[in-house]
């Protein structure tokens, strides 16, 4: 697939109503939800498609929904279908199919981020957004009387351009120097892991569930963080684990090694071998549970990772990257649409708050749970006594994977309503 290109044009016929940094899944629909609203979209990304991201490559149902709104050809070659999720652990396997709600479709996605995000910015093109590729944004453009972002700087080809808007959203992941510029850091008292991934030519890689290990076991010792095994459907498999700063084992840890431990482990026909490495083993970091705050500041909008808008129970970052692209979409097109600065402004700063009434008590959650399953033999015990509970089980998926019907059954009304008692993260 190749990304249509922008029309070539002047740096002054390059502003726009709205800057988009970053076109992963985050900024791509951002850009496209406002170029379907009207909008003059600028989305500006630093690399050149294709263009790999560390991921595990899985789409929950929640992110299948978002696509599907979109108008994305899931039923095009490269998709590969899952029916739930398969659990791994305390010498048992259990196989859990996605729920069936009225609010998420029944079936979940695997695609690589190889394509995948490339899919996401051809269809902002397609919407009606202007992508600019090889575009590296150094720094805010500040008005010298409100202090509000009014653009961007960046190279592109060696040379400093500028770009100008109404406002600027910032999609540009963990990272996210824009954001940092704007003097906006992370929380320390929120959660963070790393996530070690490779590919391997495999028997595994057609395989109808999302697999994922509770326990990740060398030989006879208990290594730190989970493990998952998502077939990719083109004779590979992605395998990789993820381990969380709340782990005593997360400073100093070689997560590379660790994964090739793990891997080592396994039945030989599965293939999962040095030689039958397909990419190196790479890392990336997840920001969770809202870890950089506030999410709108002077002109800047935060969506997906830039925003730490990663779901703390299992490490899903995509489908909360799409749905706050839109929701941030939404309320950039209401704000422009308001009469006066006042106006736009009161708008503009509601976002953060409906951000937090959406996943903030649900964040909450997690994070407690992420400091649970820290604790030594929390996980080993919870795994044991948990897994031959297929009630259990099915609610837990249900409270993992953040999939309920607003008006559903006793599991929904119950996550449902410790999401709402909780406090907004």
């Amino acid at each position: 697939m190749t990304v249509p290109a922008a029309p070539h044009r002047s740096v002054a016929e390059a502003d726009a109503d709205v800057i988009v940094v970053g076109a992963g899944p985050a900024g791509s629909t951002t850009a496209f939800h406002l170029a379907q609203a009207g909008l003059d979209v600028l989305l500006l990304e630093k690399t050149a498609f294709p263009r790999e991201k560390v991921c595990g490559d899985g789409l929950t149902p929640r992110a299948v929904k978002q696509l599907i709104a979109m108008g994305i050809d899931i039923d095009a070659p490269g998709w590969v279908r899952n029916k739930g999720l398969r659990v791994v652990g305390g010498g048992l396997r259990f196989e859990l199919d996605w729920p069936e709600l009225s609010s998420y479709p029944d079936f979940g996605l695997v695609r690589t981020r190889q394509d995948f995000d490339e899919i996401l910015a051809a269809n902002a093109v397609r919407g009606g957004a202007r992508l600019l590729q090889g575009v590296n944004v150094t720094g805010p453009i500040l008005d010298d009387r409100s202090g509000h972002i009014v653009g961007v700087t960046a190279k592109k080809d060696g040379e400093e351009v500028a770009y100008r808007s109404r406002l600027v959203v910032a999609a540009d992941g963990n990272s996210t120097r824009i954001s940092l510029a704007m003097g906006l850091h992370k929380r320390e008292d929120r959660p963070m892991g790393v996530a070690v991934r490779t590919y391997f030519t495999s028997p595994r890689h057609d395989d109808d569930y999302l697999e994922t290990w509770l326990e990740l076991w060398a030989g006879d010792q208990l290594l730190p963080g989970y493990g998952w095994i998502f077939g990719v459907g083109d004779g590979t498999a992605n395998v990789g684990l993820g381990l969380l700063n709340t782990s005593a084992a997360f400073k100093g840890a070689d997560y590379r090694d660790l994964l090739r431990r793990w891997t080592q482990n396994m039945p030989g026909e599965w293939g999962f071998t040095e030689e039958n490495m397909t990419t190196p083993i790479r890392g990336a970091a997840l920001p969770m549970a809202f870890n950089r705050q506030p999410h709108y500041t002077r002109g800047l909008v935060l969506v997906g990772d830039a925003g730490g808008m990663i779901n703390p129970f299992n490490g899903e970052g995509i489908a909360y990257a799409m749905e706050t692209g839109r929701i941030a979409a939404e309320t950039v097109v209401q704000a422009l649409g308001r009469g006066t600065a006042a106006q736009r402004e009161r708008v503009l700063r509601a976002y953060p708050q409906v951000l937090k009434d959406a996943y903030g008590g649900y964040f909450t959650l997690g994070r407690g749970f992420v400091e649970l399953i820290s604790r030594r033999g929390v996980m080993n015990f919870a795994t044991r006594h948990a897994l031959p509970h297929p009630r259990l089980m099915r609610f837990a998926l249900k409270l993992l994977a953040n999939l309920t019907d607003r008006r559903g059954d006793a599991s929904d009304r119950i996550i449902n309503a410790l999401s709402k008692v909780a406090p907004p993260a």
